[in-house]
């Protein structure tokens, strides 16, 4: 038996070679039950190895074990500052399948590169962990900005206002953030700042209400929510504030857009039926229509995945709290995918199209949750200790 796997295990070598880097892994002989794949975590540094095992402790499609029982082991063996080597592993006795080379701004970065890399060669999936994220964070009675690693690593704090601030959302590039805050007149203002050089400047202060900015997938327009006319619309924008146009003109309340990956619609909630539902209009305007969610009479915060066009994630009221729930445009079905204590709340997309962050909000804490869609598994982005946080967005740069 042990020749045999030996010579299974050279095709899956021979084969893994000839297939470019993109390429998903041969499946290994031992298959698994169910969604969840066994790994290990092998590195010479004791920090890699401790990152990347709360990395893959996260993700929720992988379980960490001992390397006779995984089916992959991910070595990654750090090189210089900047840089690790990913080996990936399998068998008795282990064969090397893949072998790469992967560098970073520093070498956390790398090595979680490294392990999305390995995701992807071993799932098919997009890696997230060296995504970064934008949330309002509360630590010693201050709301401020705060901008950092999935993971919070290298976090920073974006702003020093003592100021409500709310909804940051990232540029496709990282490079930029927009978000709403009362700081400058006490007023919702939508300001703007740049993350390489932390100038920030005025988006947009028109009387009212100004807020929901939210970046096309192209990074060319923004769209967002003013009230100057006295009723909250949907507008968009050039991103470099030019060439406004207004969307819609109703008697409803319109907020929280968020566009669909092509850049040709956006998703938005409007109380046009008594309550808040969702609607997809076209991003040159034109009539709004309503989707058919069938799930609750209350539903807000729409994010659309720009992995999978077909799947819309939103905050529903339903037994008396609020769950994250996600309807799929293909099937025309809606289902919770949020568990716990307290509310579920401001979901978004991370770039696979399978994992959410949201805030679980329980009378007395903030957190951001990571969730697995496909396999409910869901864990905390940080410790109590750190303080509040809420309202997340998030890039891969």
């Amino acid at each position: 038996m042990r020749k045999l796997l030996s010579c299974l295990f050279a095709i899956l070598l021979t084969a893994a070679t000839a297939h470019s880097q993109s390429d998903i892994l041969p499946p290994v002989v031992r298959n698994i039950t169910g969604e969840v794949r066994p790994v290990c975590i092998e590195s010479s540094d004791a920090s890699v190895h401790n990152l990347l095992s709360r990395a893959f402790t996260l993700h929720g499609a992988y379980s960490l074990t001992s390397a006779e029982k995984a089916d992959f082991v991910f070595r990654v063996t750090p090189v210089d500052a900047n840089s690790v080597n990913l080996e990936i592993l399998s068998g008795v006795p282990a064969q090397s399948l893949f072998k790469s080379a992967v560098r970073g701004k520093n070498q956390s970065d790398a090595a979680l590169r490294a392990a999305d890399l390995a995701v992807t060669k071993t799932s098919g999936l997009k890696g997230i962990f060296a995504g970064r994220i934008a949330f309002v964070g509360q630590r010693g009675g201050a709301t401020e900005l705060y901008e950092g690693g999935l993971l919070f690593g290298e976090m920073r704090q974006l702003t020093s206002d003592n100021a409500r601030c709310v909804r940051p959302s990232f540029s496709p590039d990282g490079g930029r953030l927009l978000y709403t805050s009362y700081y400058r007149n006490g007023f919702p203002d939508i300001y703007s700042i740049d993350l390489g050089s932390g100038k920030r400047d005025v988006f947009l202060s028109f009387n009212g209400v100004n807020t929901g900015a939210t970046f096309s997938p192209d990074g060319s327009r923004v769209a967002m929510i003013l009230s100057g006319t006295g009723n909250a619309e949907l507008y968009t924008i050039s991103s470099s504030g030019k060439d406004m146009v207004r969307l819609t003109k109703n008697k409803s309340i319109e907020s929280d857009p968020s566009w669909s990956p092509d850049g040709k619609k956006l998703v938005l909630v409007s109380d046009s039926p008594g309550k808040p539902q969702l609607f997809v209009i076209n991003a040159n305007g034109g009539n709004m229509e309503r989707l058919p969610t069938q799930i609750s009479n209350f539903c807000t915060e729409p994010s659309w995945s720009h992995a999978d066009p077909n799947l819309i994630a939103f905050t529903i009221a339903q037994g008396g709290s609020f769950e994250v729930a996600v309807y799929n445009m293909a099937t025309g079905e809606s289902r919770t995918v949020s568990q716990g204590a307290g509310d579920a709340v401001e979901p978004v997309w991370t770039r696979d199209g399978r994992h959410l962050i949201y805030t679980e909000r329980t009378p007395n804490r903030r957190r951001l949750v990571l969730l697995d869609t496909k396999t409910g598994h869901k864990g905390y982005l940080h410790a109590a200790e750190w303080g509040d946080s809420s309202q997340a967005d998030y890039v891969y740069p």
